[in-house]
């Protein structure tokens, strides 16, 4: 039996390293080890999102393999990462076992797929995007070990130096809700309010609770891609650049405006934050429009990187306006560094006149604000926000909100126990405040915010758990908005406690030309229509654990979001 399984399993290390899909749960042996990771690395989906895995879950699952395949007591054994056949979920072990063969094997994407597609088991089931619907864009394990691979090539990330409990920290909504893509160019983030507080369940962050971290790691400048919500006045003031390229929440972005975003971070020294309303779907779209240009990324590994940083990104349309969008981006990159190569070869003084002329047009035509040009595109999200009720970015926050952090059983070191590690360099800072009474705790971190009970929470679900008292919840609420407060002098005591420390590297991405392909590749090889598996029930399977297929947070809220959340993809969008 052991032999048969062995046989129909991918071989990843020739008679060392083995990927599986099994039926019922294997009992390890004299000769073989199992494990499975189905059940700790889960993805917090939004809809009917179910994948990949982000980029914390990745590095935990790599330390996890690395760990066994080093150990003395399993040196002689066959070590066999196992999957059952829930789809979603095999779809996901397949993408961190085949990462991990990538980053520290340094195989090729395809060589990898090559390897999870061989033996006798079935096709994997495609990634999607976070909506409720039919799904019109596969995104495939290939797409995401491609983009893996190049993200890896060019510096994105590094996980001899990443710190997973930093990223952890920062992606949730009460620390901030921010992720690096392009560590040191690009980080995107929930949009800020007028003031901190929690609003329908949902902490907001007023600009000021940004100010140290972004000065801190060199972020200049702020593009506001949804309405304005707080005044622009209030990074200005402080020292930051700040522009608006509005467009419709759900929606794609115009030429001019992909071309004025190109323009401002080509043209801006330091890091760019940039944020819509959830800092998902019009964020990513255009941050996506950049790695496209200048690393040459395909439109799939550019969706595919981005939703591993930060996961829910690019949705419906956008997805394909990315796909058409590929070959011009691709001919504006090339273009753009063949200028830059004729210039290094130019007089010096020359360039630097006409480098003046072309900074000065380009800081003319992006006004800061753009209010003119705005005003009649914020009167449309507004009529859209009264006839709906909820936009898309609402309800997106919303979701994120109720997450809950990560309990013991999924790996989370807990405060008290961790050890004080390298600072990252793709995320290079996190919260500790001196002063707390829990050990090392920020005070931002020991916040817990409740679920919400008014009718935008409701309207999103509601909670499995029992609602805590009224009293519990307003101290709750109470030690979160004095947490904000805190944040500015929780920033200065980290200063002071690190100033010993070596300042964050510079980041100088490599253009490798090994990972410019001419042209895209074939993407549905080996995979399963999403829509025609989406509803199929798995209970005859008989896959261990479980007499049918369990999805944290999935199936607990179907049937309000069935009810209540309409489809977050239009059809009748124009391309």
């Amino acid at each position: 039996m052991e032999n048969q399984e062995l046989i129909s399993a991918a071989e990843i290390i020739k008679d060392r390293l083995y990927f599986a899909t099994l039926r019922n749960k294997p009992k390890s042996t004299i000769n073989t080890h199992y494990f499975c990771t189905d059940e700790e690395l889960v993805y917090e989906n939004f809809y009917a999102d179910f994948g990949p895995l982000n980029l914390a879950l990745l590095y935990r699952y790599c330390c996890k393999l690395n760990k066994k395949l080093k150990s003395f007591s399993l040196s002689r054994k066959k070590i066999v990462h196992y999957t059952s056949y829930d789809q979603r979920k095999r779809a996901n072990a397949a993408f961190v076992i085949g990462a991990y063969a990538v980053i520290y094997l340094k195989k090729s994407p395809e060589e990898v797929y090559r390897a999870l597609l061989s033996g006798s088991s079935p096709q994997y089931l495609p990634f999607r995007d976070a909506s409720f619907g039919n799904c019109t864009y596969n995104l495939t394990i290939l797409d995401c070990l491609q983009g893996i691979r190049k993200a890896l090539h060019l510096g994105f990330f590094n996980f001899e130096n990443f710190d997973v409990d930093e990223y952890e920290h920062y992606e949730r909504v009460e620390n901030g809700d921010f992720n690096w893509i392009v560590p040191g160019k690009f980080l995107a983030f929930s949009g800020p309010h007028p003031k901190s507080k929690i609003e329908n369940g949902y902490p907001l962050h007023a600009p000021e609770a940004y100010f140290p971290y972004f000065r801190k790691h060199n972020i200049t400048a702020i593009i506001r891609l949804n309405k304005k919500i707080y005044d622009a006045k209030r990074f200005t003031d402080a020292g930051f650049d700040h522009y608006d390229l509005f467009f419709v929440d759900g929606s794609t972005p115009s030429d001019g405006i992909v071309r004025r975003f190109l323009n401002l971070a080509e043209n801006t020294e330091g890091a760019v934050a940039v944020h819509c309303k959830a800092g998902l779907g019009r964020t990513g779209t255009l941050i996506a429009c950049y790695i496209m240009k200048h690393y040459r990324f395909t439109h799939a590994e550019a969706i595919a990187w981005i939703r591993i940083c930060r996961p829910g990104s690019i949705i419906g349309p956008q997805q394909h306006f990315l796909e058409e969008r590929q070959a011009w981006l691709w001919l504006q990159g090339d273009l753009h560094r063949s200028k830059q190569k004729q210039i290094q070869l130019e007089d010096g003084t020359v360039n630097r006149i006409l480098s003046e002329f072309e900074d000065l047009s380009v800081s003319t035509r992006l006004s800061r604000h753009h209010s003119m040009e705005r005003a009649g595109e914020i009167d449309s999200e507004d009529e859209f926000e009264q006839k709906n009720g909820l936009t898309q970015g609402d309800k997106l926050r919303a979701l994120k909100s109720r997450r809950q952090p990560r309990s013991a059983t999924t790996g989370a070191l807990r405060l008290e126990e961790m050890k004080p590690h390298t600072r990252s360099t793709s995320q290079p800072f996190r919260i500790i405040a001196s002063n707390s009474t829990q050990g090392t705790m920020s005070p931002l971190k020991s916040s817990r915010i409740s679920a919400s009970t008014s009718a935008v929470a409701r309207r999103v679900g509601q909670s499995s758990a029992s609602s805590p008292s009224k009293v519990k919840s307003y101290s709750v609420s109470s030690r979160f908005a004095g947490s904000l407060g805190n944040l500015n002098s929780a920033l200065e005591d980290i200063d002071s406690s690190r100033s010993s420390s070596p300042s964050r590297p510079s980041y100088t991405p490599a253009h490798p030309s090994s990972l410019y392909p001419s042209s895209p590749h074939g993407r549905s090889q080996g995979e399963l229509n999403n829509n025609r598996n989406w509803n199929v029930s798995t209970a005859g399977n008989e896959s261990y654990g479980s007499s049918r297929a369990s999805y944290t947070g999935l199936t607990s809220t179907a049937r309000y979001l069935s009810r209540s959340i309409p489809s977050l993809q239009s059809e009748s969008v124009q391309f």
